[in-house]
């Protein structure tokens, strides 16, 4: 046990009550655009996207860390918040770009 009196109060210091940044409040929801140069199909917030890549299916939480990837063809999934209506738009291929509060899928280049 450490009796360093820094290490003892840190631990006792409740997290939880500690304050949130916007940016760590909104992690609930992430807004999502899926879109091809003549259509948009989605773009309305979201609480995940499923899609599979080369390496097989994945799912896109909020805050999620930055990623792009390149998508197979498949049945993108995407889940709106509330009553968990699923969005089903059967893809041949595209691209994802994330950040933790967006989702843009390009279909058709």
């Amino acid at each position: 046990m450490n009796s360093d009196p820094a290490h003892a109060a840190l631990n006792e210091t409740d997290l939880s009550e500690a304050p949130k940044s916007k940016k760590e409040m909104n992690f609930q929801t992430l807004h999502v655009k899926v879109y091809s140069p003549q259509h948009i199909y989605f773009d309305e917030v979201a609480t995940s996207v499923s899609a599979e890549n080369a390496t097989g299916p994945f799912d896109i939480l909020p805050g999620h860390h930055k990623f792009i990837t390149l998508l197979d063809p498949c049945e993108l999934e995407v889940r709106r918040p509330g009553n968990q209506d699923v969005q089903r738009i059967k893809i041949s291929g595209g691209f994802m770009h994330v950040t933790p509060e967006k989702a843009s899928v390009f279909l058709d280049i």
